[in-house]
């Protein structure tokens, strides 16, 4: 084992998967890396022994206490249990992976466990589950997840290959770690939410800015918002650019490209320096032409490529957008400045381009100015400019330098 490596934690519920535990545990051992096993069982009768981590232990940190877990319905305890684990699992210092064996059950224990770790810990899932739809088990993390191809259920011919990739795998992600970011000159890191539409502008700043930086492009699509806010709250940011906020419309208005309701909580928990704008608020993402909800159908649409149609923006919509983001602001403490580029949000939104309307692009601008509350340290910017521009990108530059400098 290597000097201060830490444990791979192998967790799943022991009471039907103890031998695919012990399985995949002794081969990475066998690597000369320690493991810690940790049992999920939820049936207190069916508790295993062995288990480095016994859930009796696991399920004393639910906060209601281990009688939660241990209630008797199968449904309740498998998600108290998951809230005892991501309790359990973020109190620990030692996790330097974690390889987690599940079916359906099993798969939505660990994995919101795995969410709560910071990016870069490797954290890897055997899922019966990993074949189909895996962006709720994914969230915003880094998770890996292999399919078992047979149910976790048992050593045969099949699970024993899956299983042995699986250790391998886990166990050469921690061994192969050899911090090299100690023989680097770090740079501070930064992060940009961008879109197709708004690319010009951050290439040019992330053009400026990474001689100083380490420039974290986010494509905004619904997740890669969440993934940015997922590292503000680890705290591994030293700013934030968010230009293209425009996962905003796809939450309030139906779009497939959406953040949830804690979008800039991040920015609001954390005080890190913001400078933001209204890039792509233009716009609401649907797919092929016929996903748009039938309520929309006279409404004015872009057909970007045959598998993404979008739509433009109302008056109406770009108001209550005003309202919604500086409600969201308004909360927020730390240094920001949102500065909305008054000749257009987005390619799209340029005099002679398709989503040009100046009407509902003030729309937004007035709602935004009469509900946010403006102190030093929260203002708001009318640039005379483009998005897209030199000259709109020179004072993004200076904004953020600016708060820096505070």
């Amino acid at each position: 084992m290597k000097k201060n490596q830490g444990f791979i934690y192998v967790a799943t519920t022991l009471d039907t998967k103890s031998a695919e535990v012990f399985y995949v545990s002794e081969l990475i051992k066998s690597a000369g890396l320690a493991v810690r096993t940790v049992d999920l069982t939820t049936q207190k009768t069916q508790l295993e022994k062995n288990a480095d981590v016994s859930a009796s232990t696991v399920a004393s940190f639910h906060p209601l206490g281990a009688n939660a877990v241990f209630c008797g319905d199968r449904g309740k305890a498998i998600e108290a249990m998951a809230q005892a684990f991501s309790l359990y699992l973020s109190a620990q210092t030692d996790v330097a992976a974690i390889l987690g064996l599940g079916g359906s059950g099993g798969t939505a224990l660990i994995t919101p466990a795995m969410q709560v770790l910071p990016v870069g810990i490797p954290k890897l899932m055997v899922s019966t589950m990993a074949s189909g739809d895996i962006s709720g088990y994914i969230g915003a993390s880094d998770i890996s997840m292999m399919y078992s191809v047979t149910d976790v259920s048992g050593l045969n011919v099949i699970s024993r290959k899956v299983l042995k990739n699986a250790a391998n795998q886990i166990a050469g992600a921690v061994w192969f770690d050899q911090d090299t970011e100690e023989n680097i000159d770090l740079k501070p890191a930064i992060a940009l939410t961008m879109f197709g539409v708004t690319t010009p502008c951050v290439q040019q700043l992330t053009a400026q800015l990474e001689e100083q930086y380490d420039c974290l492009v986010f494509h905004a699509t619904g997740s890669g918002g969440k993934a940015m806010e997922k590292l503000i709250d680890s705290k591994l940011l030293h700013s934030v650019l968010d230009i293209t906020t425009t996962e905003v419309c796809d939450y309030l208005f139906g779009g497939v490209l959406a953040c949830d309701e804690d979008r800039f909580g991040a920015i609001e928990r954390t005080q890190t320096p913001c400078v933001m704008s209204c890039g792509a608020l233009d716009m609401v993402n649907f797919g092929r032409p016929s996903t748009v909800p039938e309520h929309y159908q006279d409404r004015l649409f872009y057909h970007h490529n045959a598998q993404v149609t979008l739509m433009r923006t109302t008056k109406e919509e770009n108001q209550q957008m005003g309202r919604w983001i500086a409600e969201k602001l308004n909360r927020c403490e730390g240094e920001i400045r949102f500065i909305v580029p008054t000749a257009g949000f987005s390619a799209l939104d340029i005099d002679g381009a398709p989503f040009w309307d100046p009407i509902a692009d003030q729309a937004f601008i007035d709602a935004l100015n009469e509900n946010l509350i403006k102190t030093e340290k929260r203002q708001l910017i009318l640039s005379p400019y483009h998005i897209n521009s030199q000259e709109f990108c020179e004072q993004v530059i200076q904004l953020h330098q600016d708060i820096l400098n505070k």
